[in-house]
């Protein structure tokens, strides 16, 4: 019998164009706390599942965690490539074939080794993940310029949030800052007891972006994540729970939002974007 991620992957395999340029996608949140780093891995491993190749980059500064939760020993990571002391394919772990980690580091500052003759050098070795379909970023929580130069060169953005008032709030914050530099934000909201519940707190976010920010800006909701033991028991294991549980109920509404990103970057697929290595060239330029 078939899952729902083998019936999804069918789905999209037959009617989503593989042929596309690398989409990159920063995942952020107004706060720490609100299941970010958990939602960019699973979300990463559910387009993994429907046929795509993904990687995943840490670049939760101060908080770099991805190695934890996906179970992996980063002995090295891009801040080594940046200094010179090895090469990217060095230090990309290979969770599943086409599934691949890009490990950050706690407390550094990705511009601290971006001198003229190592950035040459990294920015030739990015060929290495051209095929990749999709590269999903991990950014640190909160408006901070170091985050904003992340969620600026990205081609989608997605804010996280829960059915908190702070962090409701901080989410609002967040997305009124980013909409300074693009005309689209998605949201995720995260560890909602319903359906019900997301579309309330999106439409509280939605009807004060509309009142307060310009005119042609547009804030759309991607899904939504019920709060479910599977997930906080999967995280305390280390676990994927879209892997371990892909018949759950939350695994299905990552599957759906993971889906929908799938038919953004199809519907995209004419835009100018020049994949991950404008997207680091931006990132540098941006500091």
């Amino acid at each position: 019998m078939k899952t729902q991620a083998d019936k999804l992957k069918d789905l999209v395999q037959n009617d989503v164009k593989k042929e596309l340029p690398t989409r990159v996608v920063a995942i952020t949140s107004g706060k720490g706390g609100v299941g970010k780093s958990t939602i960019s891995a699973n979300l990463g491993y559910a387009l993994h599942s429907l046929g795509f190749k993904v990687a995943l980059f840490d670049a939760d500064i101060g908080l770099a965690n991805l190695d934890v939760l996906l179970r992996v020993n980063a002995k090295k990571n891009i801040f080594n490539v940046l200094k010179g002391e090895c090469e990217l394919k060095d230090v990309a772990i290979d969770i599943e074939d086409g599934f691949t980690l890009i490990p950050g580091e706690s407390g550094e500052d990705i511009i601290k080794y971006a001198d003229e003759r190592n950035l040459n050098s990294f920015f030739t070795q990015l060929d290495f993940l051209k095929d990749y379909d999709f590269f999903i970023i991990d950014t640190s929580a909160g408006i901070d310029k170091r985050v904003q130069v992340f969620l600026d060169a990205a081609d989608d953005v997605l804010v996280v949030t829960v059915p908190e008032p702070a962090a409701i709030t901080d989410a609002y914050a967040m997305i009124k800052v980013i909409s300074e530099k693009r005309d689209l934000i998605y949201m995720l909201l995260n560890e909602v007891a319903n359906e019900k519940e997301a579309r309330n707190v999106f439409k509280t976010i939605f009807n004060v972006a509309k009142n307060n920010i310009k005119r042609d800006f547009r804030l759309q909701m991607l899904g939504f994540i019920q709060k479910n033991k599977i997930i906080s028991t999967s995280s305390i294991k280390r676990q994927i729970f879209v892997k371990e549980f892909p018949n759950s109920a939350v695994s299905e509404q990552m599957f759906s939002i993971a889906k929908k990103i799938a038919k953004i970057s199809e519907r995209n697929v004419l835009e100018n974007k020049s994949g991950i290595k404008d997207f680091f060239k931006k990132i540098f330029a941006g500091f």
